[in-house]
């Protein structure tokens, strides 16, 4: 939540970060500030709402030490003064934070009661004021004896008047990467803003805090002991930070999946075997054969790509598996058995919650595999081994290609443990079969997008659905309704088919329609029977189905055909269909698709 941008160099800085702040502004967007240092002072100007309104207050204003902050509010209602920079009485030290100083109260009614006045509701606002009454002329030793006063997790950037070529930044539990250009340096909460201007960057660790200078970037672990870090090669393109000739960036990237599909499996498996090969997977094979067990944790579209997983793994490989919603999982007091292993699953490998669960899973000793989009992140560098998406920057707030991605990733890790258990080399050829025919399958659900337009502008005006599914389509349809919440701020809620009787079922009338999820061929029939009780009560149908499917016709109002493939990737080919169904009801309601009211694109506090 909140993103940082910093500039210090040659060329004009308020430019640079104005133009940083606008690609990673999907991880918050209700007000935006910028402070930098002019003729030896803190020039800050903030406004509320897009960057465009902050680019107009700032004009041409030129300067070589910049810091810049778009937020998503936590503390503090969405006003010009509680935007970041926040400055301290004098005006010496500007400081921008993401993230939550949690000991704040206490911190900020000390500095009250030494005549210090405060002038947001924001918990940073303390940062600035303890900056300055620390500072003694050193102003990266004033900026470590402050941190070492707050608790919870950050990334900061701090400037000050009385340095114009000094830039000091820090990092504890949310990212914050530096990215090494020629003479200047950038800093920015995700590398994806970097792009344009380096592929050389250094991701700050928990605890280290970075003194940026002409003369470079000087690195400082938690005991101020000056540390060497080697540089890292960002891997994706500018191409895929930008939205190309589509409309917005879920479009596109709605569109990319087919190729993002083909990232996910490339040189991960052996047909002629009928098995899986996983780089970063960093386990031995007596590690996967005494797994008895599996744990899933993860945190909203990412936990309903885990919880397909747990259906997998036990039909296919027999390993009971659980699935968690982090948040909820790190405050039990967890039972993690010899023989558990773990699976935490983050597009952007900064989820605080599960973050913080694969911490105290660790601490009981269990191995953790993470499943994550993002090179450098703190899951990645924190979990035993790492199967990365390779699905590229996901720019638009609401997940869609790191999704399918993510349940690519799990299918070949589902194949890899049956095949070392029971499953014969032919069922296995047949399991890849399948999957390498996804690519194609999902372009055909794209060419039917014209269809599916038609159907979700006939519809854009309901505010009540349900999506139902029954075994697979059951965690599909969990995500086919959050699509719809996230960006056409529709009440949308999935639900397992054979529950609606259970209560559910008094909600449905002729103005709550039922998307339902039939692809699932294990459970079809069973299904069409749910949906024959929705439709005795006046319930209209959107049925998304399998092609060859028989009677659906006579229950649906409207029926979505996609390819029939396995029921284990079911929910990968259906879920492209509900992506598109909920953009284009976004669209005909006139939401604002790319960044959804009150979202982030990356968690990273509680």
């Amino acid at each position: 939540m909140c993103g940082i941008y910093a500039y210090l160099g040659p060329r004009n800085g308020i430019k640079i970060a104005l133009d940083g702040l606008k690609r990673i502004e999907y991880r918050g967007y209700d007000s935006a500030g910028i402070g930098a240092v002019i003729d030896g002072k803190i020039e800050c100007y903030k406004d509320v709402g897009k960057i465009t309104a902050l680019e107009h207050a700032i004009g041409s204003l030129s300067s070589n030490n910049v810091i810049a902050h778009t937020r998503w509010a936590t503390h503090g209602k969405v006003t010009k003064e509680n935007a970041h920079p926040h400055l301290d009485e004098n005006q010496s030290v500007a400081v921008v934070l993401n993230g939550i100083i949690e000991n704040f109260q206490p911190l900020k009614e000390k500095l009250a009661s030494e005549g210090i006045k405060f002038k947001s509701e924001t918990d940073a606002e303390v940062l600035p004021h303890l900056i300055a009454k620390l500072y003694e002329g050193d102003l990266l030793k004033a900026v470590r004896e402050a941190l070492v006063l707050i608790h919870g997790s950050y990334a900061i950037g701090c400037i000050h008047k009385d340095h114009p070529e000094e830039l000091i930044v820090a990092a504890n539990g949310c990212p914050l990467v530096i990215g090494v250009g020629v003479g200047e340096t950038f800093v920015a909460s995700d590398s994806n803003a970097l792009i344009h201007h380096t592929r050389e960057v250094i991701f700050l660790s928990d605890g280290e805090l970075a003194k940026i200078t002409p003369e470079g970037v000087e690195i400082y672990d938690a005991t101020m002991a000056q540390i060497s870090k080697k540089t890292e090669q960002l891997l994706h393109s500018v191409e895929e930070v930008s939205k190309g000739a589509y409309e917005h960036f879920t479009l596109k990237e709605i569109f990319e999946q087919p190729q993002t599909v083909r990232n996910a499996m490339l040189s991960r498996f052996f047909e002629e075997y009928g098995t899986v090969a996983l780089d970063g997977l960093n386990l031995n094979v007596n590690d996967l054969l005494e797994m008895q067990r599996v744990l899933i944790v993860a945190c909203g579209t990412s936990w309903h790509a885990g919880y397909v997983t747990s259906y997998m793994l036990e039909d296919l490989a027999r390993i009971p598996t659980q699935v968690e919603v982090s948040s909820e999982f790190r405050y039990k007091n967890p039972i993690v058995p010899e023989g558990t292993f773990v699976i935490a699953i983050s597009q952007s490998g900064e989820t605080a919650d599960t973050i913080a669960a694969v911490r105290e899973i660790k601490a009981k000793g269990a191995k953790v595999l993470a499943i994550c989009n993002v090179q450098g992140s703190t899951l990645a560098r924190e979990a035993d081994g790492c199967l990365f998406l390779r699905a590229g920057a996901e720019i638009g707030v609401c997940s869609t290609k790191a999704f399918t991605s993510q349940l690519v990733v799990l299918s070949l890790f589902s194949l890899l443990m049956a095949r070392m258990r029971h499953m014969s080399k032919l069922e296995g050829q047949q399991y890849l079969h399948a999957l390498q025919k996804l690519p194609e399958q999902i372009q055909s659900v794209l060419e039917a997008a014209p269809l599916i337009e038609k159907i979700a502008k006939k519809y854009s005006k309901y505010s009540d659905f349900f999506f139902l599914g029954r075994r697979y389509m059951f965690p599909t349809a969990l995500e086919g309704a959050l699509k719809l919440k996230e960006i056409a701020y529709v009440n949308a809620n999935g639900y397992p088919a054979g529950e609606m009787k259970h209560g559910p079922i008094a909600l449905i009338n002729e103005t709550c329609p039922t998307v339902a999820l039939c692809a699932d061929k294990v459970t079809y029939d069973k299904l069409i029977s749910n949906l024959m009780e929705a439709k005795a009560r006046h319930g209209k149908i959107i049925a998304i189905v399998h092609e060859g499917a028989k009677g659906i016709e006579e229950v649906a109002d409207d029926v979505i055909y996609v390819p029939d493939t396995y029921d284990e990737f079911a929910p990968i080919i259906t879920t492209v269909a509900t992506q598109l169904f909920a953009y284009y009801m976004a669209k005909d309601r006139g939401a604002d698709i790319d960044k959804p009211r009150n979202l982030a694109k990356s968690v990273t506090v509680e």
